[in-house]
Parts: structure tokens; C-alpha cells; sequence
């Protein structure tokens, strides 16, 4: 006992001051920071509850007089109409992720088992396409749109956004990296041919891969507003993120159905982390350690 007590006095003496101080600025900060993060969300759902007197006559952080009047929900998602704008959020964010997932890991499954005459090539060409920025693309991408007929079309947008994620194509590729060629050689001496390899070797071991892959890709999708405001201009195919926009204008003045309505287009996503946050992380934290 005698020994573990010099042991925690010796380790006391290694906190000065100055070191104390900073773990106090630390942690001050970092609640701080996590205030500053948790009011608007705050603000945002005491607004979603109140009603038009409530929200003329009391402060954003004042609670409201009900929690259960629910009237400004149903508004939201009657005008913008929601229902619809979520189904379509649903088909986009599925076919893309589908076609991104399969596109990019055949793409890095080559770029990465084959060693071809402008493989690095390839790979600096990918590279210099994700540094160009996208507004600066838009009015050649509008122009093909144009003449295909591809405007103001649900199918058209999604064709646009399933263009190659080059984000995800190296997170593949990274993964890919870690597996051993051996596992290749092996289905190769068994009879196996490249399309086996993929499809029932490497693809059930890029699951974590996917996983990143999907979340990077789904969030940006589900809250895509610029590309889906220039071609999606019917309301019968807007998405989530154009739904919002319903309530600027002469409903500019709405906030507590706008509040609502961003309550219920984040419901979604909430729902999906929490029945999903195990495999989320498991494919953050595989992303961080890979490559």
C-alpha cells in the first residue's frame, strides 16, 4: 500500500500549474463549444412547438406552453409536402449509393490488383477531378442536361449524381491495399475468375469500406440544395432539402413551421444512426486505422 501511495503522490507532483491551468482552458472550451453546438438545436425545437402568439411574444429559448401541440408539424409537412419530397430524397440516395459503391469498388479493385501502362495516370487524372470545383463544371454539366432532356427530371438527376465519387473510389483503394494477394492467387488456382474474385472475395471484405463509403456519400446526397434546385424545378420531385425552402418567401416569417419542418427532415437521419451507430462506427473507426 505503501508503495501505490508513492507511486500516486510521484505522479501528482508531474501536474504544475501551468498544466493545470491548461486542462481547466481545455475542458472550459470544449463545453463552451459544446453549448454554442446544442442551443441552436435547443431553439430550434422549443420553436417547433410553439404557436404563432407564443413565438411573437417570447424569446427563442423560452419553452412553449405545450408540449404536445403538434399542429405545426402537421402544417410543415402538409405544405411542403414532405411525404413526397422524402420518397424522392429515398430513390435518389439508394440508386446513387448503389451505382457508387459498385462503380468505385470495380474501379479500385483495378487500379489496384492490376498493374497496367497508365495506372498512375488514371489515378492523377481522378485526383485533379476532385479539385476542380463543382460550381465551376455547372454550366457545361446544364448544357448536356439541356440537350439530353435530362432538366427537371428525377431520372436525369440521378444519372447526374451517380457520376463516379472519387472520395469513395480511394477509400476502396486504401482497403483494398490491406488485403493480401494471396487470397487473389489462391481463388485463381481454384478456377476462379476476376468477376469471382470481386464479387465473393473482395466485396464481402470492403463491408467496412462500404460503410464509410455510404456515409460520406448519403449525407452529402440527402443535403445536395444547388444541384437539386437547377434540375429539379417541379414540386412533384423536389427532395427533402428543397421541401424546406417552401416556408422562404411569404412563409418567410413562419420559423416555427420552418423549425418544424427541419425537425422532421432531420427524424430520418436520427433514426437511421441510431439503429445503425454500431456499424458506423465500427466503419469510421476501420476507415482511420486502414491504408
Amino acid at each position: 500500500m505503501s508503495s501505490t501511495a508513492a507511486v500516486k503522490r510521484k505522479n501528482m507532483k508531474h501536474y504544475s500549474v501551468g498544466s493545470i491551468i491548461w486542462i481547466i482552458v481545455e475542458y472550459a472550451s470544449l463545453i463552451f463549444f459544446g453549448f454554442c453546438a446544442i442551443i441552436p438545436i435547443v431553439s430550434c425545437i422549443t420553436t417547433a412547438f410553439k404557436t404563432d402568439a407564443e413565438y411573437q411574444n417570447t424569446n427563442v429559448m423560452a419553452f412553449p406552453g405545450s408540449w404536445l401541440n403538434f399542429d405545426n408539424f402537421v402544417n410543415a409537412f402538409k405544405t411542403a409536402n414532405m411525404g413526397r419530397a422524402f420518397l424522392n430524397s429515398v430513390i435518389v440516395m439508394v440508386v446513387v449509393l448503389t451505382v457508387s459503391v459498385i462503380v468505385g469498388s470495380q474501379l479500385a479493385y483495378v487500379l489496384n490488383r492490376f498493374k497496367f501502362p497508365g495506372n498512375g495516370f488514371i489515378r492523377n487524372l481522378y485526383t485533379i477531378a476532385a479539385l476542380l470545383p463543382a460550381v465551376a463544371m455547372q454550366v457545361t454539366v446544364y448544357q448536356i442536361m439541356s440537350d439530353l432532356h435530362l432538366v427537371n427530371s428525377l431520372g436525369g438527376y440521378i444519372i447526374m449524381s451517380c457520376g463516379t465519387d472519387v472520395i469513395s473510389m480511394y477509400i476502396f483503394i486504401q482497403f483494398m491495399e490491406n488485403i493480401p494477394l494471396s487470397l487473389d492467387e489462391s481463388a485463381i488456382i481454384d478456377g476462379a475468375n476476376y468477376w469471382q474474385i470481386y464479387w465473393k472475395i473482395m466485396l464481402p471484405l470492403l463491408k467496412p469500406a462500404i460503410v464509410t463509403s455510404c456515409i460520406l456519400k448519403g449525407v452529402g446526397v440527402y443535403n445536395e440544395y444547388y444541384a437539386a434546385n437547377l434540375y429539379l424545378m417541379r414540386k412533384e420531385i423536389r427532395t427533402m432539402a428543397l421541401s424546406l425552402y417552401t416556408f422562404v418567401g411569404p412563409m418567410g416569417s413562419k420559423y416555427n413551421l420552418i423549425c418544424a419542418g427541419v425537425i422532421i427532415s432531420l427524424l430520418p437521419a436520427l433514426i437511421v444512426f441510431v439503429c445503425c451507430q454500431k456499424q458506423i462506427y465500427s466503419g469510421i473507426t476501420a476507415g482511420a486505422v486502414k491504408g
